[in-house]
């Protein structure tokens, strides 16, 4: 199954962007223009998206905000977030890292650095889940 990964910006051009150039790396695209949309949604679904990109600057709840409340929530708390934006400022990223965002992509985005990272970041994440269930069972298989 393809790779779904949520975008959440209010400016609908950078959403309709990140849309097109992730669909055509074969992945699945949710788009959101609001955090409390994101909150909300993660909420009502049985499954969880492999990864999210979150504008930092939007009305209402920014990305900093968001990215809080997310990981607050049990289906939230752990999917890999890379932020959005086009603030060139240091203790931006300090903070967005600090919150637990795997990674920043600048706007204007670039398609092949998006889709680069988007990917890298998917597939360490699935590493990194495989090999946990991996260690679980020889864990199992050891202790009998």
């Amino acid at each position: 199954m393809a790779d779904w990964v949520i975008v959440v910006d209010d400016d609908e051009t950078n959403l309709k962007m990140a849309g097109h150039i992730l669909s055509r790396a074969n992945m699945r695209v949710t788009a959101m223009t609001s955090g409390k949309a994101l909150i909300d949604y993660i909420g009502e679904k049985e499954e969880v998206p492999d990864l999210i990109l979150l504008d930092i600057k939007m009305p209402g709840m920014d990305g900093f905000e968001t990215l809080t409340e997310l990981r607050k929530t049990d289906k939230g708390k752990d999917i890999p977030v890379i932020f959005l934006t086009a603030d060139e400022k240091e203790g931006t990223e300090v903070k967005g890292l600090s919150l637990g965002a795997m990674d920043f992509v600048k706007k204007p985005f670039v398609p092949e650095v998006l889709t680069i990272r988007v990917r890298h970041i998917i597939d360490l994440c699935h590493l990194q889940r495989d090999l946990s269930s991996e260690v679980e069972k020889k864990v199992k298989e050891i202790m009998g």
